[in-house]
């Protein structure tokens, strides 16, 4: 997988409205869901999810070693926001932040 910026969630209040505005933007959703509405926007993730607790959009950068990667940036001073969880199969996220509070997304396995 290597290290790429392939996704970014937006954390949304109003997961109906904020879908008609995006999909007006972007064409009919790949997943809808309650809980998740994915677009593909030539072969980028653009993600709705509701009452995420990010403080704002979150670019999720894809790591072979989600474990190895959180450990260096949290040895190198990170701070974590949410731990990592599984969102499908294979595929788990985390959130930490850098030294000013800006969210970084990890996903990996």
């Amino acid at each position: 997988m290597g290290i790429a910026i392939r996704s970014v969630v937006v954390p949304v209040g109003d997961l109906a409205a904020a879908k008609n505005v995006y999909t007006a933007l972007y064409g009919a959703p790949h997943t809808d869901t309650p809980y998740y509405v994915g677009y593909n926007v030539d072969g980028f993730e653009v993600s709705l999810a509701p009452q995420e607790q990010t403080g704002g959009p979150v670019a999720y950068t894809d790591v072979d070693d989600l474990d190895g990667v959180r450990e260096t940036l949290l040895a190198a001073g990170a701070t974590e926001r949410s731990a990592p969880r599984q969102v499908a199969p294979g595929a788990r996220v985390c959130v930490l932040a850098d030294a000013d509070g800006n969210p970084i997304g990890l996903r990996g396995a």
